[in-house]
């Protein structure tokens, strides 16, 4: 090994080691599993929170990609997109199914103002409904004081507006436990065409609690997303309250 491969592994190890100094997990393909159990964090209110922006610019895409081949082009303006008011407009809503011991199962969610409850069944609270993508996003609150009760959630994320548009926002789901280091998963894949996304499930696992990464795209909503994980709830149209009606 050459000095300068000792010299690049060690800013490496520096570098890990200020990743695991943030105090943050991210689920990624290669690692998709954690324990809130032996974290120590399957106890109190677990905060899902839902952030959003949308997408100016796509670095390191086809478009750098082809002005690095024709340096030119960076000089000519750029075009604008019939879209651009669709990307302002966009909805993101969060949602999370679940199943509790006892056999209920339902659905907490913006769409049809079934918000949960967080001290009695289903355990599972939404707080708000962010139409605006602002900085504090939209957030689901979990009592896991009450985690004996809770089977197994979704937590899923869609595009309440119909307007297909994952692939130009940045959207983050954040899992902020009581106790411990947060947990991170990023709706980062293209799909330009999906309306909707399970993006985690937390599962109690013989009085263990195991959130697993999901993030997988569907071209339908709710309905796709319970056949996928065989929810088996009824389905049909719902509509939001006006802003500010709850």
């Amino acid at each position: 090994m050459s000095f300068w491969d000792g010299l690049w592994r060690g800013r490496a190890a520096e570098f890990e080691s200020g990743s695991a100094a943030s105090n943050s997990i991210e689920l990624t393909k290669r690692h998709p599993v954690v324990s809130l159990t032996k974290q120590g964090a399957a106890t109190g209110n677990l905060r899902i929170n839902l952030s959003w922006r949308m997408r100016t610019s796509d670095i390191g895409g086809p478009e750098r990609e082809s002005a690095l081949r024709h340096p030119f082009k960076l000089f000519k303006p750029d075009v604008v997109q019939a879209h651009t008011q669709s990307m302002v407009n966009v909805d993101l809503d969060l949602g999370c199914l679940y199943e509790l011991t006892d056999g209920e199962k339902g659905v907490v969610q913006p769409l049809g103002n079934y918000f949960g409850a967080l001290n009695a069944p289903p355990y599972v609270k939404l707080s708000g409904d962010d139409r605006f993508g602002s900085a504090s996003g939209e957030t689901i609150y979990v009592n896991l004081d009450h985690r004996e009760s809770i089977k197994r959630l979704l937590v899923f994320v869609y595009i309440y507006d119909q307007t297909p548009a994952f692939d130009r926002t940045h959207a983050h789901v954040t899992l902020y436990p009581s106790n411990g280091p947060r947990i991170e998963i990023s709706l980062d894949e293209r799909h330009p065409q999906a309306r909707s996304c399970a993006v985690v499930t937390i599962e109690n696992v013989k009085d263990e609690l195991i959130v697993r990464r999901e993030v997988k795209f569907v071209y339908g909503f709710q309905a796709e997303l319970d056949r996928l994980y065989g929810w088996g709830l009824q389905w049909g149209r719902g509509y939001k309250s006006k802003v500010g009606e709850r």
